[in-house]
């Protein structure tokens, strides 16, 4: 391994802002155990299943109805 190395020709990262960022999110168990089955049936990680539903939610603009009564 080299002591230094010479970084000034390096460029960014492309792919940078597609990167994912953690956060601690609360879930109910019920909700959990819904995408943890479906993501047994899938064959992916049920976090990943998660996070393409908010994305299909975001990418399509769909809102909840919440007019409690």
């Amino acid at each position: 391994m080299r002591k230094e190395y010479d970084f000034t020709a390096a460029k960014k990262n492309p792919y940078a802002s597609q990167l994912k960022k953690q956060i601690t999110i609360r879930l109910d168990e019920e909700s959990i155990d819904y995408f943890k089955s479906i993501s047994q049936e899938a064959g992916i990680p049920y976090q990943s299943l998660i996070n393409l539903y908010l994305r299909d939610c975001a990418t399509t603009q769909r809102k909840l109805n919440l007019n409690w009564s």
